[in-house]
């Protein structure tokens, strides 16, 4: 950060203008202050601005903790950058606490020399009490010492600021987040004009919320630009992103859009059937939007019936999915395995959260790997897929989509609250870049004397994916084992193990139609960072911190889970040592010396919050010395 000029304020004091690379901010407050809103708007300016942007929303549990306490406080933290970034960031460079609930549970991720912005008039001792308090966290000169600290009226000042509108004061109230928002942006020299727009849609039937909002935000820029508080001014270039179309995307948002795309360039129908699940519900939202390109979604009455209708739906033959979280993943193991031994091509969307049970609903965790290797009865494998970022999250769905129609398997995708929830510029590809996902359903029959043969294989070990209906194409379909290729029911047991070992050579087969393992670094070293998941950001950044300070590190992020890349293990041999970074207890570490052989290290965080930069960095630091 650099300081570029000195300006005027307009009001006879003069402040400094600085420049800096990134900048990490994070608002907090109530669940019912608009966090998650006013965030999203500074992001979005962000990214129209051209900055590159990493978010990383933090939403409480209960859907309405008592106000003013630390179960209730929600937040979203930003970095946007004039350079690629790949995190939300470690520290906070601005923290905006609109209660003081919402200072203590974030204080501790202010870097020192760093930014607080209160909200003053809900600095009061009975907020003080509910947030756990035991002194007045303003008038100690010791709990705030070391930072930069704004003090700023903004409920009374919102209140004067929409007075003349003729509003309650309850809705009165409810402007104050855009008065902080206001006020940031004009610290962070950011153009209000995508968010007035986005105001004057919203209440369009309601011109006087319109008012009010425009009126409190404004009035918080001018309170920035006025004021003696604030000496230092901010500027964030933007990045040098590839050339391109780009929108902001979340991870849900992507899943949702690369679904429908794969969808649309096979010419078929897309039928979701899901019951809601935090943090997996926006996937039924946002394609509950897209009727108009052929999607149908259901919203059912639980799990075990949304993945029985997208059993059905595979069987009609549409492309099917489903989508849930941990809880709802375990009540659909039954009809997942349906799926698996009838066979059919389905795409299971699980967003991973903290568990066990309902655990932490609203955070993050990568404990679902082995649940989703190994979490059904008998013998019955199923392709993975995992997503690494938001953008990614459109790729991997197409993909796991392509394999699930060409290899007639159900397919997991792997996303988590932390890809889910968060956001970042995405390029909008050119569908003439798209690969296309070959359907094929038979006409005729395939045997010999003129009878369809459900279960006669191609040379990949896939059977036929014959719709209900076709004249001389009946067969059944259901949980029995069948007979191969005539597809009876069939209790012999030496056929049984030939169905057992054909599907899992099947699944193990489509190795030979992935990409290999790439890395990222040197071919060969001392050690290799092995991530995956969402997981990839900090990861990524931290080992290139260390090849930056010339260590022998190199870093492979898995895509495919299951089954891994062709070359893995050979990769794998390449280094000394390898460590595998994880938000669970050590589940890709376990799979990766189980199959390879090889002494993958683990570190393991479950805490419902990502890695930091600095705590891999850390962890890659000691594994080299050891």
């Amino acid at each position: 950060m650099s300081v570029v000029e000195a300006v005027s304020g307009g009001n006879g004091n003069f402040r400094t203008s600085e420049q800096a690379d990134a900048v990490v901010i994070r608002f907090c407050g109530d669940s019912g202050d608009g966090m998650q809103l006013v965030g999203t708007q500074f992001t979005n300016v962000s990214a129209i601005f051209g900055n590159d942007v990493s978010t990383l929303p933090d939403f409480p549990a209960e859907i309405r903790a008592p106000a003013g306490t630390l179960n209730g406080v929600s937040g979203y933290q930003l970095c946007f950058s004039s350079h690629d970034i790949f995190t939300p960031g470690d520290e906070v460079d601005t923290l905006v606490a609109m209660n003081p609930a919402a200072l203590k549970a974030n204080l501790a991720d202010l870097k020192r020399g760093g930014t607080v912005i209160l909200n003053q008039d809900e600095f009061t001792k009975a907020n003080y009490a509910k947030a756990g308090y035991t002194i007045d966290p303003l008038a100690d000169e010791s709990y705030l010492a070391g930072y930069r600290v704004h003090k700023v009226p903004m409920t009374r000042l919102t209140r004067d600021a929409v007075t003349e509108l003729g509003l309650s004061l309850k809705e009165a109230d409810r402007c104050k987040n855009f008065f902080a928002l206001g006020l940031v942006y004009w610290l962070y020299d950011r153009n209000p004009q995508a968010t007035q727009d986005w105001i004057r849609s919203k209440f369009a039937k309601r011109t006087e919320l319109a008012d009010a909002n425009l009126a409190a935000l404004k009035a918080g820029s001018d309170y920035g630009y006025s004021t003696q508080q604030f000496t230092v001014h901010y500027s964030v270039p933007p990045a040098k992103l590839a050339p391109g179309r780009y929108r902001k995307i979340t991870g849900n948002e992507a899943v949702a859009m690369g679904l429908v795309t794969a969808a649309h360039l096979a010419g078929k129908e897309l039928i979701y059937s899901g019951y809601p699940i935090t943090p997996a519900s926006d996937i039924l939202h946002e394609l509950s939007r897209l009727k108009n390109f052929g999607v149908r979604t259901v919203q059912v009455e639980d799990e075990i019936a949304a993945i029985t209708s997208t059993v059905g739906a595979a069987f009609g033959g549409a492309f099917a999915v489903t989508a849930s979280s941990g809880p709802g993943i375990a009540l659909k193991s039954e009809g997942i395995g349906l799926g698996v031994i009838m066979e059919l091509p389905m795409v299971i969307v699980n967003v991973q959260r903290g568990g066990p049970s309902t655990g932490l609903p609203t955070k993050t965790e990568q404990a679902d790997l082995l649940m989703s290797m190994f979490g059904r009865n008998g013998e019955c494998p199923m392709p993975i897929i995992a997503a690494a970022t938001p953008g990614d999250a459109f790729y991997a769905a197409m993909e796991a989509m392509r394999i699930a129609v060409e290899f007639m398997t159900p397919v997991f995708l792997l996303s988590d609250g932390y890809i889910a929830n968060g956001a970042e510029p995405w390029m909008i590809p050119d569908i003439s870049t798209l690969s296309p996902i070959r359907v094929s359903h038979p006409t005729v029959p395939n045997g010999d004397n003129g009878q369809y043969l459900p279960y006669k294989r191609d040379n990949r070990l896939v059977r036929p994916w014959a719709l209900p209906g076709t004249p001389g194409l009946e067969h059944r379909v259901g949980g029995l084992e069948k007979w191969d290729v005539s597809g009876n029911v069939s209790y012999d047991p030496e056929n049984h193990q030939h169905m057992i070992q054909t599907r899992a050579r099947k699944v193990a087969g489509i190795a030979q139609h992935i990409p290999e393992q790439t890395v990222e670094g040197p071919a060969k070293g001392e050690l290799l960072v092995v991530s995956w998941g969402g997981t990839y950001g900090s990861i990524r950044t931290a080992v290139l911190q260390a090849q930056k300070d010339g260590k022998s590190v190199a870093h492979a992020h898995v895509k495919y889970m299951n089954p891994f890349p062709r070359n893995m293990g050979e990769l794998l041999k390449n280094y000394k040592k390898v460590l595998v970074p994880e938000l669970n207890c050590g589940q890709l570490s376990l799979l990766l010396r189980s199959t390879f052989l090889v002494d993958a290290q683990g570190y393991n965080k479950i805490k419902g919050k990502p890695f930091l930069v600095s705590e891999v960095r850390d962890a890659i630091e000691r594994t080299l010395l050891e």
